[in-house]
């Protein structure tokens, strides 16, 4: 039997079982409105008495512009050493696309997320002219769903056209309510045959970029909400997870304890060392 995570008050319970944190951040460290407290001090007090933090988020954006985005809701650059986004990832992949010659691309995302893109040699076009199609999430994902989606993703498919995910999210929780991701409309892509190419967690290269960040520690811990990109990404990275359930699974799990982390982990198929209700020291 697979055993269930430890239920914890506070990150220092288990905190010098490590030398390094690997943090995701919507979610966890804020809601995209306003941090939490609780989860800033946290990783302040990690980084001050047991190693460095880097923030591993799937936003699909440099990092830099991650940093000014938590600059900008109050999430001080003390509490961490280093910022990792899928964006950059994804970024590096529409480059060597691009190395060759003007790549024709359409963007299927907000304006918001056109600093993925922008100095590189790419010309932006419809799906009738588009070779790839860079998918950073919906064009407003304050009322619309990957149902809305569906003809536009029948088109790609028709032309035989490859998704470049930059955020393999499903849902994020903001400022109290859920918001749907890019990986929501990839999985449908996928689910009519389409092909994606997936930058971010839960796949193995984003975390080892994080590792590499951290200064590849021997002993890291994956600190996440989202079991299908966070906790997973750490199985398979072979890593050390805490689970905080205050996030994307929080409906879904109900009350934190152990009968009810035992029927989700075992849905999800994942396993973690720790759970607690809000990340806190």
């Amino acid at each position: 039997m697979t055993p269930l995570p430890t239920i914890l008050t506070g990150l220092r319970e288990i905190a010098g079982d490590y030398d390094a944190l690997v943090c995701d951040v919507w979610g966890v460290v804020h809601d995209g409105e306003r941090p939490h407290p609780g989860a800033v001090e946290a990783l302040r007090r990690f980084r001050t008495d047991h190693g460095r933090v880097v923030l591993l988020s799937n936003a699909p954006r440099p990092a830099a512009a991650v940093e000014r985005q938590l600059t900008a809701i109050g999430v001080p650059a003390a509490c961490y050493d280093a910022v990792v986004t899928s964006g950059a990832a994804a970024r590096e992949d529409i480059a060597r696309r691009a190395a060759n010659g003007p790549l024709a691309m359409m963007h299927l995302g907000p304006d918001r997320d056109s600093a993925l893109y922008e100095g590189l040699n790419v010309a932006l076009v419809g799906p009738d002219k588009a070779s790839v199609v860079l998918l950073t999430g919906l064009y407003d994902d304050e009322t619309e769903t990957p149902e809305h989606y569906r003809e536009i993703l029948a088109e790609l498919k028709s032309r035989g056209l490859t998704l470049i995910c930059a955020n393999p999210d499903l849902i994020v929780p903001r400022g109290g309510r859920l918001v749907h991701c890019a990986g929501g409309l990839a999985r449908a892509y996928e689910a009519i045959g389409g092909d994606v190419v997936y930058y971010g967690k839960p796949h193995p290269a984003i975390f080892k970029a994080a590792l590499a960040a951290a200064g590849s520690p021997s002993r890291p811990l994956v600190v996440g909400d989202g079991l299908e990109t966070d906790i997973r990404g750490a199985n398979r990275l072979g890593a050390d997870a805490l689970f905080v359930v205050h996030g994307v699974h929080a409906e879904e799990l109900g009350a934190l304890t152990a009968d009810n982390l035992a029927a989700l982990f075992a849905k999800k198929c994942v396993t973690a060392r720790a759970a607690m209700g809000a990340l806190a020291w």
